[in-house]
């Protein structure tokens, strides 16, 4: 558990916040000579370095070798961006660029927000998409065994997907045709949403010459899709090479670690789904998420919203737990904002 910054001294807190603010600046172990230059603190470097070690014990800050000063601990970075970070808004010259990508086609406008956000972070940029529902074309059943069966959608863009179906009790073939011809016949051309208040209103109005199972499957098979689909929005990643910078060549399994995990995309497309169900910025510090324990990452995500209010999907960037934060938090904020005009 992080202590909290009320926890502190005033002197503990001026050192820690000193040292944090010159790490995330140089990368480099803090001594408490550097410290000392500063100015503002009227302590000798001896009474620095004692406070820095009473940092250490409580967890806050870490020395990586005997003499090369302290950095933050992981835990030391959350007490600072929750509770002494400073943030600077974005510049004018910044919200026009992000401003800018947010025209034209959603998802390509959401793509080039990505990028542009990278460039300017220094990180690689990410979005996820909200998925749009595929437009019936045609539509099949295969049995699989009593209790099962493959449900195959044909979208109108030529796309072919799978689902495994729970079958009601005692369903017969005949059931399986007749839905899936009804499907294909009086479904062809809506959406998933559309075809499900289509069949609702049949079904209200004795429209549907289909009997009770075969209404049931029918049922089934448009609801397997529609439950899915809005849980599989499509990830955009941009600006990966911004993950290997001067200080790389330092630490290459990490950075090698982090372009492995970002490759495999699922786990941190369920990081960022998890930030569009807060409806608020997130920031997950390193090994904070069991994702990055490894390469000691950060992300910093934050949802936006479409025009009926709703959240459809998240922006935001990647990269080492040594981030700017003071500056990238306020710069995905605004990103997030923007795009959620873009959706109005």
């Amino acid at each position: 558990m992080t202590t909290p910054v009320a926890e502190l001294s005033t002197r503990a807190r001026d050192v820690f916040r000193m040292v944090v603010e010159s790490y995330l600046e140089t990368g480099a172990p803090v001594g408490s000579r550097t410290i000392s230059r500063f100015g503002g603190l009227s302590l000798s470097p001896a009474s620095i370095r004692n406070v820095m070690q009473d940092l250490e014990e409580i967890g806050l800050l870490a020395a990586p070798h005997t003499s090369a000063g302290r950095m933050p601990t992981e835990s030391g970075l959350r007490l600072f961006v929750d509770g002494m970070m400073q943030t600077a808004e974005p510049s004018a010259q910044e919200r026009a660029a992000i401003e800018a990508q947010a025209r034209g086609p959603v998802e390509e406008a959401l793509a080039a927000t990505s990028q542009v956000l990278s460039g300017l972070s220094a990180c690689a940029g990410l979005v996820l998409v909200p998925r749009g529902e595929p437009v019936l074309r045609q539509f099949s059943f295969l049995p699989l065994n009593h209790g099962q069966a493959v449900a195959i959608l044909v979208g109108a863009d030529g796309s072919v997907e799978n689902r495994v179906v729970d079958l009601p009790q005692g369903v017969s073939p005949s059931a399986l045709n007749e839905a899936a011809n009804y499907i294909s016949g009086r479904l062809s051309g809506l959406t998933l949403g559309e075809a499900q208040v289509r069949l609702a209103d049949e079904i209200a109005k004795g429209k549907s010459a289909l009997d009770t199972a075969a209404q049931s499957l029918v049922q089934r098979g448009l609801a397997v899709w529609s439950q899915d689909g809005s849980r599989r929005p499509v990830m955009i990643v941009r600006g990966a090479a911004n993950l290997i910078d001067a200080s790389a060549a330092e630490d290459l399994e990490r950075v090698r670690q982090l372009l492995d995990e970002i490759e495999g995309k699922e786990e941190i497309f369920r990081l960022l789904d998890s930030a569009r169900g807060a409806r608020a910025m997130k920031i997950f510090i390193g090994s904070e998420n069991k994702l990055f324990a490894l390469s000691g990452s950060s992300v910093i995500a934050a949802p936006y919203h479409g025009a009926d209010g709703r959240v459809v999907g998240v922006v935001g960037v990647i990269g080492p737990t040594r981030l700017n934060y003071a500056r990238v938090v306020p710069m995905v904020d605004f990103t997030a904002q923007t795009l959620t005009r873009l959706m109005a």
